[in-house]
């Protein structure tokens, strides 16, 4: 690793999902999948708590994955070493996913087929629960990983992305 000793630069440089923890998806949760993914690597905070070999403190790759009910954050460094994989319990993640999704649903739909303000009233409720989400988030990393909002916004809609079934 060559960041030395109380240098580091806390963002993530790559993410990646475990292809084997999503069952499927559709064209518009694609889409969000890939401008989640841009907007994060644009711009982000992510500085995991743990101290690491040589003091390293990023930057740093992610991939999360679905374990037994579990999200998996396996944190590597640039280089592609293995840093830690902190395992994150989805219990309290359930309702806020299942709303955002019928929500995501009904916004889909509704861009279709309703009117301008109708899409406005079911994109501001969801803007609302992907917050609320995104705070939660931000407190279940806390004393793990220190995140920014809009980085725990994006990481959200990654989440949602792996719990999607067909």
């Amino acid at each position: 690793m060559s960041t030395s000793e109380g240098v580091g630069d806390p963002r993530l440089i790559a993410i990646d999902l475990d292809q084997q923890s999503i069952v499927w998806r559709s064209a518009d949760i694609e889409q969000e999948r890939r401008v989640a993914i841009f907007d994060l690597l644009e711009g982000n905070h992510f500085a995991p708590c743990k101290l690491y070999p040589e003091g390293y403190a990023g930057p740093y790759r992610l991939k999360l994955a679905v374990q037994e009910g579990r999200l998996c954050w396996h944190i590597a460094s640039e280089d592609g070493q293995h840093l830690e994989t902190l395992m994150l319990a989805m219990g309290r993640f359930q309702r806020p996913i299942r709303e955002y999704f019928a929500i995501c649903d009904s916004y889909f739909s509704a861009v279709k087929t309703s009117t301008p303000a109708t899409i406005e009233t079911i994109d501001m409720a969801r803007r609302g629960i992907h917050d609320e989400a995104s705070h939660l988030l931000k407190e279940r990393l806390a004393g793990k990983i220190d995140i920014d909002f809009d980085t725990a916004r994006r990481l959200f809609t990654l989440i949602c992305v792996l719990h999607i079934r067909g």
